[in-house]
Parts: C-alpha cells; structure tokens; sequence
C-alpha cells in the first residue's frame, strides 16, 4: 500500500478562490500526463515551476488550472509528487480528483501524505504531531513551540539521550560479555553523570509539559455565579460580539458555552456556564450539574456576582463549590453602575475588580488581571528552553525517567548487572516510541487518523 500513488484535496472544502489536488506515488507525473494539457504540447514541464494549462477529460476542458511536478526526494513525502491547482469551487476541485483516481491513483487516507513522509525518513514521529500542532494553532506562541518540534528541536534531544545511554549500555555489555577482564567498577561516574543529566533534563521536560498544554490548548476559565448576574453579558463583552442570549429571565443559560479568546498570545478558553442553584427544572439542572464539573476540571474561576444586590443563598453556594475545589479566582463584582448593596466580610475573598459588563467598565483592568494569573503561572514566557506539549511524550519519558531511577537503585544495592542491562533497555525504547523508531500501529493510527485527507 505504501508504494501505491495516493491523491487527495489538499485545501479546505467549499467555495474559494484555488482548490490544490495532491499527488503523491510514482503514478504521479504519469497521471498528470494523461489528464493535462499544455498550450504548447512540446513544452516541457520541468520540475518545481508551475504549468499554465487545462485539465481534460478524454479532450474535454474540465478546468483551466496550473500544476507544478516535484521529483523525490525533494518533496513532503519523498515521493513524486504533483499539485494541480484548479478553481477552488467544490464541484470542480472534486470532478479533478475524480479524474485522477480514474487514471491510476487511490483516495488518500486521513494524514497519509505525512504519514509518508514518516515512513520515507524525511521527518520522525514528534514532527509528524507538530505538522498536525501547527494546523490546529490557537496562537502565535503555540504556533512557535509547534514550529520548533517541526525543526527537529526534540528529536534532537532526545539523540542526545539516546546516546548518553547507548554509552553506558556498551559499558554494562562489557562487564558482562568479558568478564575475565575484571571490571569491578560497575558505572564509572563519567557514565552515572549520563544517567544523571538524562534523568535531570528528562524530568525538566516533563515539568514543562504543563506549561506547554496551556500554551497549545489553552487556560481553561470559567465564568461562573448564580443565574442573572451577568455572566451572559460579561462572555460577550469578552469576545466583543452576541454569542450567548442575554435576558433578565434566570436560567436563560442552560448549558455551557465555549469560546476562546486570546490574551497577549495565550489562548483562553473561556466556558460561560448555567447559573449555578436549585432547581427543579429537568433541562436546567443538567446546566447545573456540568457548570459544577466545569469549575472542578477549571485552570481560572472568573466569579461573578451582582453587586446592586445583597450576598443570597445561591451566591453561597457559588462560592463554597470554588473554594472546596480550591480554585484560582478572579472575583468580578458586577452592575457597578447600579447602587451598590453587596457585602462580602462573611467571605474571605481576594483578588476583586469591579465591573460593569453591561457598559464595558473594567473589563480591560479584568484581562490585565487574568494576564497576571497567566505571569504567576509562568506561562507566557516559552522562549528559553524546549517545552513539550503532548502528553505522548511525557508518559515516554516518565517511563525513561523510572527506568534509570531503577538503574540507581540496582547498582546501590549490589544486585547483578543484567538488570541494569534490562532498564537501560526500557529507557532507549521509551525514547524511540517519541521518535517513532518503536511505534506499535495502534500509535501511528491515531497520530496521523487525527489529521486531514490532505495532509
């Protein structure tokens, strides 16, 4: 299947100004051949360098297009490659890639282009996931951590541990193949240094991991208070457009609403959630219920409560529920454009603005405030040093790091040699299953299954 030409649409689906059919396969320029003319037939096409002309159908005009060829290996996938650029319309994009899979190639497969490239050697598995990172950027900064795992800025480190450990694994050999030679010493410290600097970066990385999940997926904050404080108002005023219904009826919201916005660079993923009381309502206490779970599984809290009124029963239970779950928050004190009537000394509340959502006051101080959590969590600075952002690889290398942890332990002890042989094992495939040097199919299925046809 590998060695089979495979095409596919390469640009998004629906009505647009170009729509790119990928080729990839030695079938490539042939396909291209039978299905393309040249206003000049003697022309040659050459490599990398478009090509005016139309696509046809046994000599019936489909389209008006142009097309480029890419010669292995110089190319995605390291294959024979063509893009024909058509008109961008649906139908039309999809009448051309009809036509190729009509002269000799096969529907691609979700990420099979990169997949390719993977198995060609062009890129290892940890780029392969950064291609699919970039796609899905929120942010120029997740965009940039993204950016370095595609330049190869992890698989490089990880190199570098594989070889600090293939250095002592052919010690370990040593002492146990010549045993005649009469090794005493069963890691000279130059070699426990290895294992040590492997150990220290390794478990660095794994620290940065949530710092790198917030940068790539964002800081989930929820908005959060008991019905009709303003909550509604308070997401727009946010995103700067009606997204949720606003009215002076409690219960208006009765499920969550999930937006992201972006702060100085970090996305936010901001939950506007059903106010939170009793109720006897079916529909609404399903709300209810979710906004709970919302706020337990919460990165920020942003409180809201209605300070033209008196604290009331349900702004208690508010409250209580984010502090049990000890929870970073944000109390916003809302309607200050009303008279004020609520207290809070019952309360041993920190870190309180005062907003009007309705009138957008405060609401720039409010993200300067949220900019702040986002400092003290030491998230916006990702510049000087590798962050990893996926949590395949830091299960891999908690597995490395428990791997030369047992090392330690074995040699303090006195026990035998082979069992350092067998977790300096574990280790060096731990690290390869980041790589994709050891990957099991189920791995590669759902690595490359979560990106596009054409991609």
């Amino acid at each position: 299947m590998l060695f089979d030409t495979i095409a596919a649409i390469s640009t998004p689906r629906g009505e647009g100004g170009i729509g790119i059919i990928r080729i990839s396969g030695d079938k490539s320029f042939e396909i291209l051949e039978r299905i393309f003319n040249t206003k000049n037939p003697n022309r040659d096409l050459g490599f990398y360098k478009f090509n005016y002309g139309f696509i046809h159908d046994n000599g019936k005009i489909v389209d008006e297009v142009m097309a480029v060829r890419m010669k292995a290996p110089k190319t995605y996938t390291c294959e024979d490659v063509v893009e024909i650029n058509c008109h961008g319309g649906h139908l039309i994009s999809e009448k051309v890639l009809e036509l190729v899979l009509k002269n000799g190639a096969r529907h691609a497969e979700q990420g099979e282009f990169t997949k390719r490239a993977f198995m060609n050697g062009r890129i290892d598995l940890s780029q392969a996931e950064a291609v699919m990172d970039i796609i899905h950027g929120k942010t120029e900064k997740s965009i940039s951590l993204s950016l370095e795992q595609l330049r190869g800025d992890l698989r490089d480190k990880i190199a570098s541990f594989k070889k600090a450990l293939l250095d002592v694994t052919a010690h370990v050999n040593v002492v146990l193949d010549y045993p005649e030679e009469g090794i005493d010493d069963p890691l000279p410290s130059n070699l426990r240094e290895n294992l040590e600097n492997v150990y220290a970066e390794a478990d660095r990385l794994i620290s940065s991991y949530d710092k790198g999940k917030k940068i790539k997926e964002g800081i989930k904050t929820v908005i959060a208070g008991k019905p009709n404080v303003g909550k509604s108002t308070l997401l727009n005023s946010l995103l700067k457009e009606e997204r949720a219904i606003v009215t002076h009826i409690p219960g208006t919201t009765r499920d969550v609403i999930e937006e992201i916005i972006n702060i100085k660079g970090i996305p936010l993923v901001l939950t506007d959630t059903a106010g939170i009381r009793k109720t006897e309502d079916i529909v609404e206490n399903i709300g209810v219920e979710k906004s709970k779970k919302f706020i337990e599984n919460a990165d920020l809290v942003l409180l809201v409560l209605d300070a033209s009124r008196e604290l009331e029963s349900e702004d208690r239970e508010v409250i209580e529920e984010i502090q049990n779950h000890n929870k970073k928050t944000i109390v916003l004190l809302n309607k200050i454009d009303l008279e004020r009537k609520i207290e809070l000394e019952e309360f041993n509340l920190e870190n309180i603005l005062e907003i009007s959502a309705k009138d957008n006051i405060g609401i720039e101080d409010m993200e300067e405030r949220i900019y702040s959590y986002i400092v003290e969590e030491n998230v916006e600075d990702s510049s000087e040093k590798l962050i990893i952002t996926n949590i395949r690889h830091k299960t891999a290398l908690e597995k490395t790091k428990d791997a030369i942890r047992n090392i330690f332990e074995t040699i303090d002890a006195g026990m035998p040699m082979d069992l350092i042989s067998v977790d300096l094992k574990e280790a060096l495939d731990s690290l390869s299953e980041i790589t994709g040097e050891i990957s099991s199919e189920d791995i590669l299925d759902h690595v490359f299954g979560n990106f596009c046809v054409g991609k």
